[in-house]
């Protein structure tokens, strides 16, 4: 604190209480208000609060000679005002019970520019008076810019003002944003970011909306005893055991002031809620029957939703609340009254399955592969097709993957699951170069290496690397099986010549051997005709491409449902409303509705297919589905039907 320069010459700020007598030299210090009245000899009637101008206006005595004296113009620091914070907001002088209730702070938190400043001075009054910390937890950040990294500054037009902010993005937006920032890093705050963070929260709003549109239809009580947990699905076992995980996450994330990995754990799980959980489990809420099932289906959705809203009420107060009160209060009045009021969510162990976790984790790497299969092929993922093949690292891997095949097979839209054991006759490959690695090695003779892997057959180097771990070859472009050579004047670095990371390019003898690691190559996979191939994950999935007249009158089929849903919105439906429905397009649609009507009919709510006098006011479209013209009406179905 020595180096500091405690006051400054400004108007606003604390009044430093120094009389300097001009008469003897005597330094007067006034250290309260009844010591200011007490030395005072004018000024005190005009002293409507202890700040300029009134205290300005306050003469002592001085106490050596008793002359009269006037304060000196200068005010504190801004951090030496900040600095006793904890003192003058909790009557310290008067040792109030406040002071000793309140003191330490349990957390105080800024940017990292006040560890010289605020934070210090804090410390060092605190040290000075009371020889402890004010504090116990600090939390720093670093600095706030506009959503494209530069610094705001209201003269460049890019600074957002609070009120403004909280106006057109919300105040949970807001939270959101700042609780999800790694505090390592500069935040960008704008309204692009913020539109993500609506992305996010439309995801989890589309769930909530989802249960409640159902559950109301339903009349689903959350009153009634649970369905024991081990005869619900598993997927509710599932997301009930990521659950459990989250609120560990999140519990932990607050405990140590590390928010923002409870907020990138929260958003993930609601991905998963909603992409996985809800998207695979949707038909279990919309059959008609109220059976066990079902009943566990919205005990489960129930149960996630209920306790995210407390988990994530710190970070969006506002909505969580909205929630809270429609799904608990509104069905329970004698609930707390407010989310804000609810005892913490404790994980409970009997909820917990990790080799469940493992498997489902497992599957979605196989689907998320035979997606990016079917992608690779242009191939619809509503195109059922007849196989898929996959190669997963080992045999509890695929144990997985067989136990929860039903989840692939929907997923994948195909009819069968095998096991791959190799994808060697599934592709054709082509071996290059990673140049970034080899280029140091080589130096410019890297192209003779190129052109070495370009002559080898590259289905064979890529099954002795994947049988070796290497691929050794000689300039002839031949594989040596084993320890052989590249022969020729190339300059190489050898393990024992140079260190891994070195750039120095080392020159061998002929008889030296190069041997070339996976990470030294680049190896393109292409599939072969018939097959999508795809590698995500350390999974490999291969999808046959060949689509028979079967096959592709299922892939009609679910095109017109796909179409007829959509009508459905465009004319208002509600998503209990039945349907008449007809459809016309030929003699391949004809036959696709023999071999599938039940089917569509089901899908769509439609109670009769192409069944008596088309109205003339119903909704029509008349879409292009899998290059057949098809024409698609419906009208709402009275409601006894």
């Amino acid at each position: 604190m020595g180096d500091w320069n405690i006051s400054r010459r400004r108007y606003w700020g604390l009044p430093l209480p120094f009389y300097p007598c001009q008469a003897c030299g005597h330094l007067t210090v006034i250290g309260s208000k009844a010591q200011l009245e007490e030395r005072a000899i004018s000024g005190l009637d005009q002293l409507r609060e202890l700040h300029r101008p009134w205290i300005d206006r306050v003469v002592i005595r001085c106490e050596a000679c008793e002359a009269p004296v006037h304060r000196i113009d200068a005010v504190g620091d801004a951090w030496l005002d900040a600095g006793i914070v904890p003192f003058s907001t909790l009557g310290y002088l008067e040792q109030s019970d406040e002071f000793q209730r309140w003191y330490p702070a349990d957390f105080i938190t800024e940017m990292r520019e006040q560890i010289r400043l605020w934070f210090y001075s804090m410390l060092f009054m605190s040290v000075t008076l009371e020889d402890r910390a004010p504090y116990r937890a600090v939390f720093v950040y670093e600095k706030l810019n506009d959503e494209t990294g530069r610094a705001m500054h209201k003269s460049w037009g890019n600074a957002i003002e609070f009120g403004e902010a909280a106006e057109r993005m919300g105040a949970d937006v807001m939270r959101w944003l700042y609780a999800g920032q790694n505090p390592l890093y500069n935040i960008n705050f704008g309204y692009g970011p913020a539109g993500e963070v609506k992305r996010r929260m439309l995801t989890l709003w589309n769930v909530y909306a989802f249960f409640v549109t159902y559950a109301r239809l339903d009349e689903f009580d959350p009153s009634q005893p649970p369905v024991p947990l081990a005869e619900r699905a598993d997927l509710d076992r599932w997301v009930l055991s990521q659950l459990q995980s989250l609120v560990d996450t999140l519990t932990e994330s607050l405990d140590s002031f590390h928010v923002h990995r409870g907020v990138r754990a929260a958003q993930a799980f609601i991905e998963d809620v909603s992409n996985w959980y809800v998207r695979r489990g949707r038909r279990r809420y919309w059959k008609s029957e109220d059976d066990t099932d079902k009943q566990a289906a919205y005990q489960t959705l129930y149960e996630v939703l209920t306790t995210l809203v407390r988990v994530l009420a710190p970070v969006m107060p506002f909505w969580m609340e909205d929630i809270y009160q429609n799904l608990v209060r509104a069905v329970d009045p004698s609930a707390p009254v407010s989310v804000h009021l609810t005892d913490w969510p404790q994980p409970r162990d009997d909820r917990r399955d990790p080799r469940l976790d493992a498997a489902m984790a497992e599957v979605q790497r196989v689907v998320r592969a035979g997606r990016a299969a079917r992608n690779a092929a242009n191939v619809k993922l509503r195109q059922p097709l007849r196989t898929a093949l996959v190669q997963v690292p080992d045999d509890a891997a695929w144990d997985a993957v067989e136990a929860l095949k039903p989840h692939v097979l929907d997923e994948l839209n195909v009819k069968s699951l095998e096991r791959m054991t190799s994808e060697h006759e599934l592709v054709d490959y082509q071996v290059q170069p990673n140049y970034r690695r080899l280029g140091p090695r080589f130096g410019p003779r890297v192209k003779q290496v190129a052109a070495v892997l370009a002559a080898l057959d590259a289905s064979e180097a890529v099954r002795e690397l994947d049988e070796r771990g290497l691929l050794t070859v000689d300039l002839s472009g031949k594989l040596t099986g084993g320890a052989g050579s590249l022969r020729g004047s190339l300059s190489v670095t050898p393990p024992s010549a140079a260190a891994p990371d070195s750039d120095d390019p080392v020159a061998l003898d002929v008889d030296d051997e190069v041997v070339l690691a996976p990470d030294d190559l680049n190896v393109r996979r292409a599939p072969r005709e018939g097959f999508g191939v795809a590698e995500q994950d350390g999974v490999i999935v291969a999808v046959t491409t060949d689509i028979d007249g079967e096959l592709a009158r299922e892939g009609l089929a679910r095109e017109l449902v796909h179409a007829t849903q959509g009508l459905r919105r465009e004319a208002g439906l509600e998503v209990s409303d039945r349907i008449h429905l007809w459809i016309d397009g030929g003699d391949v649609v004809d036959q696709t509705l023999v071999e599938h009507q039940t089917w569509i009919a089901g899908e769509v709510l439609a109670v009769a297919v192409n069944d008596g006098e088309l109205p003339p006011d119903a909704a029509q479209a008349a879409p292009t589905l899998n290059g057949l013209p098809v024409q698609i009406r419906l009208t709402r179905a009275p409601r006894s039907d």
